[in-house]
């Protein structure tokens, strides 16, 4: 919360830019750069959606959620790091074996987490994105998908329970699992033992959704759905005698756009819920998309589907270039007289350095 706060204000320094033609000067100050920060993320996601252009296939793409019980929800919040990992590992080895079994080959796909609601209360999901189609085993043959359809997610559901469970059921054995306040009951052996029983009789959510038209639709959904935050902040209307009133869409009323006001501790209770521990990754390759060898096997599938274009080469663009696509606008124009370029001319450290500030070679200080 503490970045959030300060997050493009002095106490984080930042640079005096000045115009080269009429002279106009501005203070710009740095972001915090906290990857919950919704206010950080537009250049990182930008930046994300180049690399992952290249990384498209020409073959129709799925989109599966993976939804954990709420049962599970209290113990996952003292648990984040543990039972995310194994939301993922349940998952990703659902989806590996599905294609082995059923298409005869490695599927590739890039699985996203989630884990808020619209109010946002917890709600842990995985959101993939699927090619339609597996590298045969022996790499030889791209095996298409049949008719828009990929698996079946009945079927889906039960090995993605029972593989979870069974992760669940060895991380408890091995007192990873730690249990405090409300949660304290699940400490014991008989009563864990009837959350599982709780858990293996439910049918656990796996969702499917109509198949992307193709690589562009693909990237449009994956660009609003990467690099989200809890809540951004367009979606709060108002904040006014410690109250917060933000919009949210009824999915139980055919999405109807409606308004929730909350005192300021639940709404900054209820954000922090989704903070991620520190270094967790919440998007994650898998299949022929893993890390290790994607180049390589994204090209091979190139080829084998008929595409020998090679792979266009990762262009590393800067803040204004990423800025200029997304808004059109120039960051480097002057503001004030449309035509000189912004230039900076003196950098404001953050406090701690602030002894003094020194303007930088070539320029001489405003001042």
């Amino acid at each position: 919360m503490h970045a959030i706060e300060v997050c493009r204000t002095s106490y984080l320094g930042g640079h005096v830019q000045k115009c080269d033609t009429c002279g106009y000067e501005q203070h710009a100050y740095n972001s915090c750069r906290n990857r919950h920060c919704p206010k950080c993320q537009s250049l990182t996601k930008a930046q994300w959606l180049e690399d992952r252009k290249a990384e498209l296939l020409p073959v129709p793409y799925f989109h599966n959620v993976f939804t954990l019980p709420h049962e599970l929800n209290p113990i996952a919040l003292c648990n984040k790091k543990v039972i995310y990992s194994m939301l993922f590992k349940a998952v990703s080895e659902t989806l590996l074996q599905f294609g082995r079994n059923n298409m005869g080959g490695t599927l590739g796909f890039t699985a996203i987490l989630h884990t808020w609601d619209q109010k946002l209360l917890d709600h842990l999901h995985l959101h993939c994105v699927i090619a339609g189609g597996v590298l045969s085993r022996d790499k030889t043959r791209w095996i298409q998908t049949k008719n828009n359809y990929l698996f079946n997610v009945e079927a889906l559901s039960m090995v993605f329970r029972g593989k979870f469970i069974e992760y669940l059921e060895k991380a408890h054995a091995k007192g990873k699992l730690e249990f405090p306040g409300n949660t304290a009951k699940y400490a014991t052996d008989e009563k864990f033992s009837k959350l599982i029983k709780a858990l293996r009789s439910k049918d656990w959510v796996v969702f499917l959704k109509k198949p992307f038209a193709g690589p562009p639709e693909v990237l449009d959904y994956i660009g609003r759905y990467t690099h989200r935050v809890a809540i951004s902040n367009n979606r709060i209307v108002n904040v006014q005698d410690r109250k917060v009133t933000f919009t949210y869409r009824d999915r139980k009323n055919n999405d109807t756009l409606r308004l929730m006001t909350l005192e300021a501790g639940e709404f900054i209770r209820r954000f922090l819920l989704h903070v991620l521990p520190e270094g967790f990754m919440k998007i994650r390759h898998f299949g022929f998309l893993s890390n290790r060898h994607k180049k390589k096997n994204v090209q091979l599938c190139r080829e084998l589907i008929g595409d020998n274009t090679p792979m266009p080469a990762r262009a590393k663009k800067t803040a204004g270039e990423l800025m200029l696509e997304l808004t059109g606008i120039d960051i480097t124009r002057c503001p004030c007289c449309g035509e000189g370029t912004m230039t900076t001319i003196l950098e404001m450290p953050y406090p701690s350095r602030r002894t003094h500030m020194r303007p930088r070679a070539g320029y001489l200080d405003s001042s």
